[in-house]
């Protein structure tokens, strides 16, 4: 692997006055949860997301950057450059596994690869990975295990310690307490711990539901939504095209896929607003119009928030001077959700939406413009459920402005890449046992130019959903249902089935997708997946 002084040379060939070697670079890897692709300014958007949309023109965009299409999978995906069920975080037949599955011995997170390098590593947010958070490498850590109230500390632990609650939490708003964490780390890093370079996970909740908002954040898009969701996916895409981001054509909604789990009471709870598929717009009744449109006004308050509190995490950084030798990642961990329940505190029909006595979900009409120009949503594998933005910001290593990267890449390069950055070399074992060879590929060399980092494939499986990727060509099937096979190329939307036309392709890539899951279920048989400790079951 070349070294560091190496890589800054070869670079600085190319992009003059880097910092100089001996200056390692921090990681801030940002991590949204249940955004849509089209979320974003920089990717089509029309919610505010100016410092979003600033570290993108300043840095790269990848077009086409995947996730696992669920919350567990992605994040074991990315803290250990492995799929998820190659370290039993997510179920494979015969094996269990999942989200209270145990992650092997040698299955180590990234931090246990950088603090022998003099790294400080911190946490601030969503953990949803087996075991504690110290423990996993990090030195310091907010473990926001409250996902039913954005407006409670409730249940949430610091360096794994449970949390005692103000006795007034009128001001508190999760989205602001990962940043204010975020925050007080680094402060106390610049004060205590200035000469060492630091990793820090900064993963929100927003915009998951309960959708749950400040007042003033969803009075800002309260009436931009009435005019539905057709209409919603129409002018995304149009800026898309606009922005080049990829060569498709919009897909079709589906008004016969519903949310991926059916909760009849819930529905009753939510009252005659709540739909269920996403039909055309003009289908719906007043009550239902408002009532959604409403909802994804919460969620755009949700997402307008988040990159609020990304703009302190930034100003913070510039507050240090470091922003300059910072690598700032940011991406999603699945697709936006069409899921509809009631769990948690319950609902509360008479309460303003979007306050703590209510519990909204998205759900699959507004789910579906989120994920412009796909089709599906969130615990699916077609682009809709699995495709993220990535946004890589690094002034000192990255002189491209604006600038977009095609290649196909996954959860799985983020933990190599980094490595390679850094000139790490991964341990060949851990504690005595080996660690095997994981699936990933450094994104290093796309830093530089718009290259494709070849991947022997690309591979999914999540509740019998599953795909494959290689090349430009996808198989993908639904559980239950037939292969389908696209060609990326030209049809990200997936709206052009070629699997009649290409029977010898469909074997071809279905024949490598078992061969994947064989040597999967071989890795993973040779430890058994242990569960962690059972939770209680949540109540509808």
């Amino acid at each position: 692997m070349r070294s560091v002084t190496a890589l800054l040379f070869v670079v600085g060939l190319l992009y003059p006055q880097l910092v100089s070697a001996a200056d390692k670079p921090n990681i801030v890897f940002i991590l949204a949860d249940d955004m849509g692709y089209s979320d974003l300014g920089c990717y089509g958007g029309d919610i505010e997301t100016p410092n979003l949309d600033q570290l993108a023109a300043q840095g790269l965009r990848f077009t086409q950057f995947y996730n696992t299409a669920r919350c567990w999978p992605s994040r074991a995906a990315l803290m250990t450059g492995y799929y998820a069920q190659q370290v039993h975080r997510d179920a494979l037949p015969g094996l269990g596994g999942g989200g209270g599955g145990k992650r092997q011995a040698w299955a180590r997170l990234l931090p246990d690869f950088l603090a022998p390098h003099g790294y400080r590593n911190y946490h601030s947010g969503k953990w949803h990975i087996d075991g504690k958070v110290l423990p996993a490498g990090f030195d310091r850590s907010l473990d926001m295990r409250n996902q039913g109230n954005f407006f409670s500390a409730q249940g949430n632990a610091i360096d794994d310690q449970p949390i005692q609650p103000a006795a007034d939490e009128s001001d508190y708003y999760a989205t602001t307490a990962v940043v204010d964490h975020a925050i007080d780390c680094l402060q106390e890093h610049a004060e205590k711990y200035a000469e060492q370079p630091f990793f820090h996970y900064v993963a929100f909740i927003a915009p998951h539901f309960p959708l749950h908002a400040k007042p003033e954040d969803i009075a800002r898009y309260q009436d931009n939504y009435v005019a539905g969701w057709d209409q919603m996916r129409q002018q995304r895409f149009a800026r898309q095209q606009e922005l080049g981001l990829m060569e498709t054509e919009l897909s079709a909604l589906e008004p016969d896929v519903g949310p991926p789990y059916h909760f009849p009471e819930a529905l009753k709870k939510l009252g005659p607003g709540e739909i269920n598929r996403p039909l055309p717009w003009e289908e719906l009744t007043a009550e239902q119009q408002r009532f959604q449109a409403t909802k994804m006004a919460i969620h755009a308050a949700m997402v307008d928030r988040m990159d609020q509190e990304i703009g302190r995490l930034i100003a913070q950084l510039k507050a240090m001077d470091q922003l300059d030798n910072t690598i700032i990642f940011f991406a999603s961990d699945n697709g936006a959700s069409a899921e509809i329940m009631v769990r948690h505190g319950g609902h509360d029909p008479t309460a303003p939406p979007g306050s703590a006595a209510t519990y909204l979900c998205l759900g699959p009409g507004f789910s579906s413009a989120c994920n412009t120009p796909f089709r599906r949503h969130k615990t699916w594998v077609h682009e809709g459920g699995i495709s993220t933005p990535l946004i890589v910001h690094w002034p000192a290593g990255i002189k491209a402005h604006g600038q977009l990267r095609q290649t196909p890449a996954h959860m799985v390069d983020i933990v190599p890449t980094i490595l390679d950055v850094l000139d790490i070399e991964k341990p060949a074992e851990w504690n005595g046992q080996p660690i095997p060879p994981a699936p990933g590929k450094s994104l290093l060399p796309a830093f530089a130019e718009d290259k494709t980092i070849e991947h022997d494939l690309l591979w999914w499986l999540h509740e019998g959903n599953r795909a494959i990727r290689i090349g430009d060509w996808k198989l993908v099937a639904a559980k239950g249902d037939a292969w389908e096979l696209y060609d990326l190329r030209t049809d990200r939307a997936e709206s052009h089935d070629l699997a009649q036309q290409h029977p010898q392709k469909v074997q071809q890539m279905a024949a490598a997708w078992n061969r994947q899951l064989a040597d999967t279920q071989e890795l993973a048989a040779k430890t058994a997946p242990q569960k962690s400790s059972p939770k209680p079951k949540r109540k509808q």
